[in-house]
């Protein structure tokens, strides 16, 4: 009972944390190119960035199923780089998450982007900083509580991504099995006292990260 509590939920949290660096780093890169530049076809382009967030979990993973299987373009060179496909491993599941986590981050960031009033970073530029010293200390900590929640929103998304893991990464134990696929693979198999530990567990983190998105607005 402990592996089998302990291993999805220490790989879940490994996956979390990863992904959301990840989506971290692009999404604050990105709102802060579509939010201070013009861009040829922002509407298209953020949509595109938006649509994990409303599609269903199963479209995502059918199309990261295209996009890196073993017939695709990248899953080919994938495969002739590290001799194995990219499906059903750690890194698929890393993929899965980081792309259904994407849309939260970018979105919070966005908006604390917009509110920054830019006179004060031109007031900053007229002083003599430069473009990455106005970001640093100006727009990032008149930004900050909003990219503190997109990045608690996307860790608690990424946490519980399920349906496009469980296609593209499958349900391999220790490698690909994560809290959400471990507690329908322990329902389906009738083991509800493993079931109910992982959901509270799961339910516990997410009300935690939550409550932390709540203080700090």
């Amino acid at each position: 009972m402990n592996e089998q509590f302990w291993t999805p939920v220490k790989l879940s949290l490994e996956i979390a944390s990863v992904a959301v660096i990840i989506v971290f780093i692009l999404g604050i890169t990105l709102a802060m190119w579509m939010t201070r530049f013009r861009v040829r076809g922002k509407v298209i382009i953020e949509t595109i960035l938006l649509l994990p967030l409303v599609l269903p979990p199963t479209v995502v993973g059918f199309l990261l199923i295209v996009i890196f299987g073993n017939q695709s373009p990248v899953g080919i060179l994938f495969q002739k780089i590290f001799h194995q496909s990219i499906m059903f491993t750690w890194w698929a599941a890393l993929i899965s998450a980081t792309i259904v986590a994407f849309p939260l981050m970018y979105q919070s960031a966005k908006t604390g982007f917009q509110i920054v009033d830019l006179d004060i970073e031109d007031a900053a530029r007229i002083d003599g900083a430069n473009d990455w010293k106005v970001f640093l200390y100006i727009t990032i900590p008149l930004s900050l509580k909003s990219i503190i929640s997109g990045f608690i929103l996307a860790f608690a998304r990424a946490l519980g991504e399920f349906g496009a893991t469980f296609m593209f990464a499958g349900n391999l134990p220790g490698k690909t099995q994560t809290i959400p696929i471990a507690v329908y693979i322990a329902l389906d198999s009738g083991n509800m006292d493993l079931a109910w530990i992982l959901v509270i567990s799961i339910i516990f983190i997410s009300f935690v990260m939550l409550i932390l998105t709540t203080l700090i607005k």
